[in-house]
């Protein structure tokens, strides 16, 4: 029989025509992020306009798929979209790299950071520093107890990650917290770990006095672990990369910003998560720079998302980092700022080090309103369900994506495009997207096949 000729059309307009015509009831509110599997509607996601509309309590989304399902795809086709609402991404520590040509395509800056390549000093204020310039009065004081403390925090994760022995002292942490201003008051350039070392070195008396400790001789011996966990830092594995001012500041006025840190990627583990930690303190500096102007009525107010993909590369580097990753990016919490976490499958929090971490990044995930599945197996997503509630058809619809069919050769990955959007208790939104335009060219991790223009990675 020959088929049919097929419409389609608004609800408002096909139900004149054929008034059984229902939909599912998917938000339409923000990015199109593809097509309802079941009904064909539009399906938008967005984590600003969904908290504004009441549908989340919180603009965090997490992404769980298998390699090959589309996950920076979706992330791409998110933070893409959000430009054209006024969004600024933050590809902070991109280390495939899969965001920077995105980022190109746009306008916007890209920062490669490695030996040889752009330096990041972790303790660089940036943009904060030029805010803290035009701030006074109880506004200036809040500022400059936040830099502050994301110095603090980025000392003591990157002397975390090259001591693997013992973790770091609340003595050693009390005497960098001093040795921090004491630089800051001697002088208005931007500190570095270099210039820590050094004060350590010299040894002044409110440094012997941090260290709760009467003599120079005491002194020495109570600081000689922490003098060489800050020597590795400048002449070990990662000299030249955060041994130094910064080479490349970050430009809060651009469409977007990615930082390459791929060039670092082959290097270990321990310099991809100090190279993580340190992006992320400096991005997030971004972001706190804009909301203090913006407060302070100096710059118009700006909405970021800030996209960490390998997430847990970093925090697997030494016991502790979870609590300095939280505490560089607690201004996720922030009114102007949503993030999108993106990572293989939830057997990754088994890699960090402690019960207590695990328990702790578990948490990240909690946190998340928006949770996005692409395929994953069964027994991934028994565990997930622990953390987001599944029902029966809604696991066998993600497991059904995992994997392929049939043993016949170049095959698409089932669950590519495919994702189930929960939030809340509410059913889960099963939809797929279909790239466009410029997407699988711009959009592709891998090489693509000839004349494959639907395959999202």
């Amino acid at each position: 029989m020959q088929a049919a000729p097929e419409y389609q059309a608004t609800t408002v307009q096909a139900a004149g025509l054929f008034p059984f015509t229902a939909g599912s009831g998917a938000p339409a509110l923000g990015v199109p992020l593809g097509r309802h599997l079941l009904w064909g509607e539009h399906v938008a996601l967005d984590p600003f306009a969904w908290m504004e509309a009441g549908l989340t309590t919180n603009r965090g989304v997490f992404v769980l798929g298998q390699p090959g399902t589309g996950k920076s795809a979706a992330a791409k086709r998110l933070t893409r979209g959000g430009m054209g609402f006024g969004i600024t991404p933050l590809f902070l520590g991109d280390a495939k790299p899969d965001y920077s040509r995105v980022v190109q395509s746009a306008g916007g800056q890209v920062v490669r950071v490695g030996r040889g390549l752009d330096r990041v000093n972790p303790l660089d204020a940036g943009p904060l520093g030029t805010a803290l310039q035009h701030l006074t009065g109880q506004a200036a004081s809040t500022l400059r107890a936040e830099v502050r403390g994301r110095r603090l925090s980025a000392v003591l994760a990157l002397a975390s990650l090259v001591r693997s022995d013992e973790p770091i002292t609340n003595g050693e942490e009390a005497v960098v917290g001093t040795a921090l201003d004491l630089l800051t008051t001697r002088s208005s350039q931007e500190p570095t770990v270099p210039d820590v070392l050094r004060l350590l070195r010299e040894a002044p008396d409110d440094l012997v006095s941090a260290a709760e400790v009467s003599t120079r001789t005491a002194y020495d011996v109570e600081t000689r672990k922490l003098r060489q966990t800050l020597r590795t830092l400048c002449d070990g594995s990662l000299r030249g990369v955060f041994d130094g001012p910064t080479t490349t500041p970050l430009d809060l006025s651009a469409p977007a910003i990615s930082v390459d840190i791929s060039a670092v990627a082959s290097a270990g583990d321990t310099l991809l998560a100090a190279a993580m930690l340190s992006t992320w303190s400096y991005g997030f500096a971004v972001i706190d720079a804009a909301a203090a102007l913006a407060d302070a009525g100096l710059a118009p107010r700006r909405r970021f998302v800030a996209v960490l993909d390998e997430l847990w590369r970093a925090l697997r580097g030494a016991p502790g980092l979870v609590d300095h990753a939280d505490a560089l990016t607690r201004v996720y919490r922030g009114r102007d700022v949503a993030h999108v976490m993106l990572t293989h499958s939830l057997d990754d929090l088994n890699a960090l080090p402690t019960e207590s971490d695990r328990a702790k990044a578990r948490g990240f995930v909690d946190r998340c309103a928006i949770t996005v599945l692409a395929g994953l197996p069964t027994r991934e997503l028994d565990q997930v369900s622990r953390v987001v509630p599944l029902s029966a058809a809604e696991t066998q619809l993600v497991a059904s994506w995992s994997s392929p069919e049939t043993w016949q050769a170049g095959g698409r990955h089932p669950g590519r495009g495919k994702y189930l959007i929960k939030t809340g208790q509410r059913i889960g939104i099963p939809v797929e997207m279909e790239l466009v335009g410029d997407e699988p060219d711009l959009y592709e991790t891998d090489h693509r096949q000839p004349g494959d223009h639907r395959a999202p990675r």
